[in-house]
């Protein structure tokens, strides 16, 4: 069988996506899990696009030992300066180069003529080899394109050193068979085709994006980008699950596999969420909460009976677990540490510490722990693992429907100091906001907020994300606690260290 090489674009095409944005700690804890995931490929940014980016591309490039990290870059000589400079301390970096080629892209934006896109692809394309040994191409707007030029485009890319070709359906305009058709097109026109890979960039703007990608496969495709969830600009990117699940599921039509670690998925999928703040849709294929889930009698008869029945795949192949093993207050420090091992997460002694302290005082609240408890915890703690400019020491609310909601929350400085201040709101949440905001002295605006359950039952967590911004900055918050008031409280003070933090950092 064929191996796919499985690029991820998470962390650059997904972060595009309206609240999906990353700062730099967020993207290296995203990709530490990619690299656990087993994709081939990471791209960490658009490193000459801001400040912001270049430093998350270099930071990924730096941390990432085993998967090649790669950036996005115009095919201009000084975005590829940039590109490199961030890209040069990976242990496999690729330069990964792109520029219009359809004529309506060329007329409207480029303005320029066909061959001097040609000319400008063969002169990057040589400038950046210089640089970096890999070299990956794509025409923008590949499937709007005129086939023969693209043919060309693709001709002179190759011949002045690019390694990898990429074929993007930018828009979401392709079926799978035009996909598939022009994929096989491609292989058979473009000279030296043979010692190159063809990859794949499907946009789901019609719902096709993991068909598209899987025409491709079918079609001679070596490399496929996609996203976790298939978050992405517009309607997003092709699902990195869909995709593996669909050549795991269907080897025997596909002949073809991935390097991916399935047991891997659900909790890459929940680390995304927790860091975005963006939920999954419960009926998403393969990682929604429905994804399992019987409700018409016969069908559950049935699965009951016989998993095949109405299962091509069981929830513990992609890693969702089927709460086995319930802890609880008399639990030891050796069975929570074994099962939070179990659950695929490796911990250093310190955290496991800090992750052990959190469960018994969730013990305390919740008669029964399940493993969905567990990774709230542990995204939780990663979560709060930066430095703390406010901690929580108390919070007091006063609510109800014929009064004024008032909050009282004491916070601990970075120096020790302990400042509490009063406020009102429109509710208790709203109310302790603003008491934080005047604690901290500066103007912050709520931006997203979104809550939801960890676990069903009326002990659950509640998980709480939200985004702020202030001075023309923005971070996101993440809490966790069984009473919702005071996860918002934590998430809000969460995203304020986080503010705090990448300020920090970009003023060193």
């Amino acid at each position: 069988m064929r191996q796919i090489q499985i690029f991820d674009t998470t962390l650059r095409d997904g972060e595009q996506s309206p609240g999906c944005g990353m700062n730099v700690k967020e993207k290296i804890d995203m990709s530490r899990q990619l690299e656990s995931l087993g994709v081939s490929v990471i791209e960490a940014g658009f490193a000459s696009a801001s400040q912001a980016d270049f430093n998350a591309v270099r930071a990924v490039a730096k941390e990432i030992q085993r998967t090649r990290v790669t950036s996005l870059s115009r095919a201009l000589a000084k975005d590829i300066d940039s590109t490199w400079e961030a890209l040069r301390h990976a242990k496999y970096p690729r330069i990964h180069l792109y520029i219009a080629t359809s004529d309506l892209q060329l007329d409207l934006k480029l303005q320029k003529s066909r061959e001097e896109v040609l000319e400008q692809t063969a002169q990057m394309v040589r400038y950046a080899k210089k640089l970096c040994e890999d070299i990956q191409f794509s025409a923008e707007d590949a499937t709007r394109s005129d086939p023969d030029f693209l043919a060309r485009v693709f001709e002179t890319a190759v011949a002045a050193g690019a390694t990898v070709i990429n074929v993007p359906d930018s828009v979401g305009y392709a079926t799978p068979e035009e996909y598939g058709n022009l994929i096989r097109f491609l292989r058979g026109s473009v000279k030296g085709a043979e010692h190159v890979q063809f990859s794949t960039h499907c946009h789901n703007d019609l719902g096709l994006a993991v068909a598209n990608s899987l025409s491709a496969i079918l079609a001679g495709a070596d490399q496929v980008e996609c996203t976790i969830n298939g978050i992405g600009e517009r309607a997003g990117n092709a699902a990195m699950e869909e995709i593996v699940m669909s050549l795991r599921s269907r080897a025997d039509f596909y002949g073809a596999y991935t390097n991916v670690d399935p047991a891997q998925i659900y909790k890459t999928s929940r680390l995304l969420s927790a860091i975005t703040g963006v939920k999954v849709q419960p009926n998403k294929a393969i990682v929604g909460e429905n994804a399992f889930s019987y409700e018409n009698g016969m069908h559950l008869q049935g699965s009951m009976a016989e998993r095949q029945t109405y299962e091509i795949m069981r929830p513990e192949q992609v890693g969702l677990t089927n709460n086995k093993m319930l802890l609880g207050k008399h639990s030891g420090r050796n069975a929570f540490s074994e099962r939070v091992k179990e659950l695929g997460y490796s911990v250093d002694f310190e955290l496991s510490n800090k992750l052990f302290k959190r469960f018994k005082d969730l013990t305390d609240r919740k008669k029964s722990v399940s493993d969905k408890d567990i990774e709230a915890l542990v995204r939780s703690v990663l979560a709060q693992e930066i430095p703390k400019s406010y901690s929580l020491e108390r919070y007091v609310i006063n609510s109800g429907n014929t009064i004024t909601p008032t909050s009282s929350i004491a916070l601990t400085c970075a120096d020790g100091a302990r400042v509490e201040k009063v406020a009102i709101g429109f509710g208790p949440v709203d109310a302790s906001f603003n008491a934080i905001n005047k604690i901290i002295g500066r103007a912050v605006k709520l931006e997203e907020y979104s809550i939801g359950a960890v676990t069903a039952g009326r002990d659950a967590q509640g998980e709480v994300s939200v985004k702020i911004s202030s001075d023309g900055a923005t971070a996101k918050g993440y809490g966790l606690s069984t009473d919702v008031i005071e996860a918002s409280i934590l998430a809000y003070i969460n995203a304020i260290n986080n503010l705090i933090y990448e300020k920090t950092r970009e003023d060193m």
